[in-house]
């Protein structure tokens, strides 16, 4: 039987890379990648020739059965992402939960991740967190899932893409309010940028490029809000259309 390594790689400076990681995607017998072309940029820096296969959010569940045999025939796989920490707002869970129901050995090799080291660099408190990973992209489901966690007091972690981060910013400002934020944009590359202080404070000086990890203070008084649409209303009875239809209008 072979053996699953999640194997963590840099978010930007290739210095990061762990020695043991480097070790590891030299000894595989695989290395399954989100990006092909992403992974062989780390291969080539370091002088490692390895066979790569295509992994991602599109093919993973056909994959993983692939690689499941794979594993399951003694080959030894290393599950890479195109940035940090496999399986953190990335693919590879569905892997590892068939390797962990066959129980085929999975091993973690640590190192760099987006949602850690923008939490040790915001200033905000960092005893409880909650990782959201992406807003959904669409403003109506991206205020509904933000008015969700509207009074969670933990630290709120997430990601944005820049075409988005705009309009996010917009919304987490108008559904939880003026809080305190760090920004951090192209962590540990040579744009890295931080901006804390108050959403109103540091909106207006976002570089709408670059991956961007998003922290939030958590809530600090429960908010109660005043819902807006008839979606909101009925959510906040929690009735239905049909229900509400037959209290007011049904004999």
């Amino acid at each position: 039987m072979g053996t699953l390594f999640v194997v963590a790689t840099p978010i930007g400076n290739l210095s990061d890379i762990s020695q043991r990681a480097l070790q590891t995607l030299r000894d595989v017998d695989l290395i399954a990648c989100e990006d092909t072309r992403q992974t062989i940029k780390i291969l080539n820096h370091f002088g490692i020739q390895k066979t790569l296969t295509s992994y991602h959010e599109f093919n993973e569940e056909q994959k993983a059965e692939e690689l499941l045999k794979d594993l399951a025939g003694s080959k030894t796989i290393a599950l890479v992402s195109d940035a940090g920490t496999p399986a953190i707002a990335d693919p590879g869970y569905r892997l590892v939960r068939l390797c962990r129901q066959k129980n085929i050995p999975v091993i973690v090799i640590p190192g760099p991740s987006a949602v850690a080291s923008a939490l040790s660099v915001s200033g905000l408190p960092s005893d409880e967190f909650l990782f959201l990973g992406f807003l959904p992209a669409k403003k109506n489901a991206r205020r509904d899932k933000l008015a969700s966690i509207v009074n969670v007091t933990a630290t709120l972690v997430l990601y944005e893409a820049p075409h988005r981060i705009d309009a996010a910013l917009e919304d987490i400002q108008d559904v939880l309010g003026d809080r305190e934020v760090c920004i951090a944009r192209e962590l540990t590359k040579i744009h890295e940028e931080c901006l804390f202080g108050r959403l109103s404070e540091v909106r207006p000086h976002v570089n709408a490029l670059g991956e961007f990890v998003i922290v939030v203070h958590g809530a600090t008084e429960v908010c109660h809000q005043i819902p807006r649409t008839r979606d909101e209303v009925l959510r906040a009875l929690g009735m239905t259309r049909n229900e509400l239809y037959d209290l007011f209008f049904k004999k």
